[in-house]
C-alpha cells in the first residue's frame, strides 16, 4: 500500500495487555496544572525499568471536572496489577499532593473489560498524611481533604483500576533525521487529543526501539539493530533500505482497543504528510508477546 507517497507495509503491531488507571487532576490555573502532570508521569516511559508507563492523556475543561477547574487526565499502566496501588500512593502522594493547589480524582471512563474493574484505596491511605487533622467528605466525591500549607488538598478515596492495552506502536523512516522527527512530532500531535490513550516516551516518540533478549546475559532487552541506520553496513539483517537514514516509535497504550487503534490511524496519516518520509511500518515479535495485533493496512 502506499498513501501520498509513501509505503506503508503489510505487516502488525503487536500489544499486550495491561492494567491501568487513569486519574483526573485539577489546579488553580493552567501553569500549575501543566507542572504537577509533568511531575507525576515523569520517568515513565517503559515498564523495562520504570515502575509505570505514564502520561497526560487529555486536558479537561472546567465544567467537566468535579470541582469546576482546568484539569488533565493522567494515565498510569503497570504489568502486576498487585503493584497499581503503590504506583499511585508513590507518584500522588510525592509529586500531586506537593504540588501547589492541585487536587485529584478517579477518571477512568472505560477498559477492556469493565466487569474486571477494582478499585484501590488510594486516596484513603495519603489520609494518613494529615496526621488526624484530615476530614472526611461527600462532595464533590467521596474523598477527603488533608490539610496542606497553602489550604487543602482534596483526594478521591478509591481509584478504579482497569485492563487495557499497552505497546501499541507504528515506527516512521526516514531520508534523514530532521524529516522523521518532524513527522514523529506531527504524529504525536495528532494523537493529542484522543481520548485514554497516551504515548510514554519522551515528547511521544521513542528513538531507541528495543528487541528483546540481549548478547549480555543481565540484560532482558537491547536496541533494536536492525533498525539503526549506523548500522545498515555492519550486519546482514538490516532492515532498512537505500535512502532511509533514520527511524522514529511512536508507542501507544490505551484503555480500549478502539482508543489504541484510532491514535495509530491519526498518527500514520499526520506522519506522511511531512515530505522525506519514505515508509511506515510497525513493531512485533510474531505474535509471541501479546495477543492484540493491528495490521496497518486494516487500520488506514
Amino acid at each position: 500500500m502506499e498513501k501520498n507517497g509513501v509505503t506503508i507495509e503489510d505487516t502488525y503491531c503487536e500489544a499486550f495487555g495491561n492494567y491501568f488507571a487513569r486519574v483526573i487532576v485539577t489546579a488553580e490555573d493552567k501553569n500549575w496544572l501543566d507542572i504537577c502532570a509533568q511531575e507525576a508521569t515523569g520517568y515513565g516511559t517503559s515498564t523495562i525499568h520504570c515502575d509505570s508507563e505514564a502520561a497526560r492523556d487529555v486536558y479537561i475543561s472546567p465544567d467537566q471536572t468535579p470541582d469546576g477547574r482546568v484539569g488533565a487526565a493522567l494515565m498510569f499502566f503497570v504489568g502486576d496489577k498487585k503493584k497499581v496501588d503503590q504506583v499511585l500512593l508513590s507518584r500522588i502522594g510525592q509529586c500531586i499532593l506537593t504540588c501547589p493547589t492541585t487536587a485529584c480524582f478517579d477518571g477512568l471512563e472505560t477498559s477492556l473489560n469493565p466487569e474486571k474493574e477494582f478499585e484501590v484505596k488510594t486516596g484513603y491511605k495519603l489520609k494518613f498524611f494529615g496526621d488526624k487533622f484530615e476530614e472526611k467528605i461527600d462532595e464533590p466525591v467521596e474523598g477527603w481533604k488533608i490539610p496542606v500549607m497553602d489550604g487543602e488538598f482534596i483526594v478521591e478515596s478509591k481509584f478504579k483500576v482497569g485492563k487495557g492495552i499497552a505497546g501499541g506502536n507504528f515506527l516512521i523512516m526516514g531520508e534523514n533525521q530532521t524529516a522523521t522527527l518532524k513527522a514523529a512530532s506531527k504524529a504525536v500531535e495528532a494523537i493529542k487529543d484522543v481520548p485514554n490513550v497516551i504515548a510514554p516516551f519522551p515528547g511521544g516518540i521513542a528513538r531507541s526501539g528495543s528487541k528483546v533478549g540481549s548478547k549480555y546475559d543481565f540484560l532482558g532487552a537491547s536496541t533494536n539493530d536492525p533498525l539503526c541506520p549506523t548500522l545498515k553496513d555492519k550486519i546482514d539483517n538490516s532492515l532498512l533500505k537505500e535512502g532511509e537514514n533514520c527511524v522514529y516509535e511512536v508507542i501507544l497504550d490505551g484503555a480500549t482497543e478502539k482508543a489504541v487503534k484510532s491514535a495509530i490511524k491519526q498518527g500514520i496519516e499526520a506522519a506522511i504528510e511531512i515530505p522525506g518520509i519514505t515508509r511506515i511500518s510497525a513493531g512485533n515479535y510474531g505474535g509471541k508477546l501479546g495477543k492484540y495485533q493491528y495490521n496497518l493496512h486494516e487500520l488506514l
